[in-house]
């Protein structure tokens, strides 16, 4: 199994470039609004909400570890001036690795100008109902961005399956290839020939 750690700011396009990972290799894609858009309705954006979500993605992470599913894209705005966020991916990386399983991180980054006409897509839209309220998903992109870093300093990640990808120029596709390329991860495709051949 493989942990596909997903990560970098607001609207930099993670979702969408999830998609065409799962698409491509059969990974399962489990986005970070999977879990917000559950409790927004009972709790809107609060401690409790974050709380919650932490919580059930910890279980889940560690039920998907000991299952036979072929591997995990886990979506993830990382803070990293929150030491809440380094302890939070750590122990999701620990939840894999005890198990045996590779973790590879894939760091996205756009320019702001993009981000916030990514904001607006239809796909994301549609996927993300708190995101609906444009002024306000835009007006919380804003903020976060002089509140938190969100991509890593040079050398700050100190792993060996790690790819950083500017995306600002790059569609989905285009960057799930650069990634499917950077750790040499089978396609579906692949995937069902090898099987085929084992039959």
């Amino acid at each position: 199994m493989k942990l596909i750690l997903l990560f970098g700011p607001q609207a930099v396009g993670k979702m969408t470039v999830g998609q065409e990972l799962e698409k491509e290799t059969g990974l399962k894609l489990f986005h970070n609004h999977m879990t917000l858009e559950l409790l927004h309705p009972f709790f809107g954006f609060t401690e409790e909400t974050f709380r919650l979500s932490a919580l059930i993605r910890e279980e889940m992470f560690k039920s998907m570890a000991k299952s036979d599913i072929p591997g995990i894209i886990f979506t993830y705005v990382w803070a990293f001036d929150r030491e809440e966020d380094k302890a939070f991916v750590e122990k999701v990386c620990s939840i894999f690795e005890q198990e045996g399983h590779e973790v590879y991180f894939a760091e996205l980054e756009a320019d702001v100008e993009t981000r916030i006409g990514r904001n607006k897509t239809e796909r994301r839209l549609q996927h993300k109902p708190t995101k609906r309220n444009i002024g306000e998903s835009e007006k919380n992109l804003l903020e976060s961005m002089e509140q938190h870093r969100l991509n890593s300093l040079p050398g700050e990640i100190q792993r060996d399956n790690y790819v950083r990808i500017d995306n600002t120029y790059l569609g989905p596709a285009e960057t799930a290839g650069k990634i499917i390329e950077a750790f040499a991860l089978n396609s579906s495709a692949d995937a069902k020939g090898a099987a085929g051949c084992q039959s």
